[in-house]
């Protein structure tokens, strides 16, 4: 007997967990709502990695309360989350661990026991990354890509969900180390938290200075968010929505006969085919969380800025003339039209 599925080609049981998935969405931003005041479309970025199995790296000025986010969104979310504080004395064994030599009591037997760091939750908030060195960074983003650690040559795997948020201060520049374009390929999106409006920051100072504070209700727990991750990749995408995704992202290779003349002045290197693949989990996952069934081209230039913006890197002709990446997206998102559904 054949499985019974919607209009949109999706099993039924699909279907019901994306509308359970509208739902929560909605029951999440209202929770977290009660302690962050604004950051609506950060909350939605961060989810939607979250639910595409990907990582977030925040970019944004001190006292935005970028990990007040990040650990209501674990509460909301009933996941375990650690806090990581990158300094430039960090070691490796400090983020994911290290062997030590236990005696056992009775036989007095010395044997070597492996003693998890914190990198050994479903959350973990990796902040000021660029303050460590290379090695520490290379070890958190190798547990990233892996999702497990090897220590005593055993293999320790990671807790399921993983989701990696790092932070990074876009002021500050003596004393950090930033990370190789390489390494900022493993981050899905790169999320730009900026400033309040007036209305936000007089809300913040009501909410912060008085001796009640809010905490959320949890609203997903662990084995919820592992069935939505498999539900959001199964969601439907036309041909034209690849299409689109994938003219998004050659546009950004200057050496391409697909990039536009802006690009070929301003960028030394463009997005990769990682970006193309972001482009359509993110897009599947937003469309989900609005309620629709199959992902549209209006949800690919939704999140196109996050996906882009740090898999470009600009030369000196556009640093000269103040031409950042996020200037790039926002004109190729103009350049590049929208193909319509099932032409060529």
């Amino acid at each position: 007997m054949s499985e019974k599925t919607s209009p949109a080609g999706m099993p039924a049981d699909d279907l019901e967990a994306l509308k359970g998935l509208r739902t929560s969405y909605d029951a999440i931003r209202e929770e977290i709502a009660r302690v962050i005041v604004g950051q609506e479309q950060v909350v939605e970025q961060l989810l939607i990695a979250a639910l595409s199995r990907g990582h977030c790296i925040l970019v944004g000025v001190p006292g935005l309360a970028k990990t007040l986010l990040v650990s209501t969104v674990a509460r909301s979310l009933a996941l375990s989350f650690k806090r990581i504080q990158f300094t430039p004395d960090l070691m490796p064994a400090d983020i994911t661990g290290t062997e030590i030599i236990q005696e056992d009591p009775v036989t007095h037997e010395r044997a070597f026991r492996f003693v998890s760091g914190p990198v050994f939750a479903n959350i973990v908030l990796a902040d000021e990354i660029t303050r460590t060195p290379p090695k520490p960074q290379a070890a958190l983003l190798e547990a990233m890509q892996e999702r497990h650690v090897t220590s005593g040559g055993r293999t320790h795997a990671l807790p399921n969900p993983f989701f990696v948020l790092a932070t990074q201060n876009p002021i500050e520049q003596e004393g950090t180390y930033p990370l190789p374009e390489a390494q900022l390929d493993r981050f899905m999106f790169m999320v730009r938290v900026d400033y309040p409006t007036a209305d936000e920051e007089m809300a913040i100072m009501r909410a912060t200075t008085g001796s009640a504070q809010a905490t959320p209700r949890i609203t997903l727990h662990a084995e919820d968010i592992l069935r939505l991750q498999e539900t959001v990749r199964r969601v439907p995408v036309g041909d034209h929505v690849y299409r689109y995704a994938l003219a998004l992202s050659r546009a950004t290779r200057p050496g391409s006969d697909d990039s536009p003349d802006f690009v070929k002045s301003f960028v030394n290197w463009g997005a990769g085919p990682r970006a193309s693949q972001y482009l359509i989990l993110g897009a599947k996952t937003r469309a989900a969380l609005h309620g629709r069934l199959c992902a549209t081209t209006d949800d690919v230039a939704a999140i196109a800025g996050p996906v882009l913006r740090h898999r470009i890197l600009v030369n000196f002709n556009a640093e000269a003339e103040g031409v950042s990446s996020d200037t790039i997206v926002e004109r190729l998102l103009k350049a590049t039209p929208k193909p319509t559904e099932g032409r060529a």
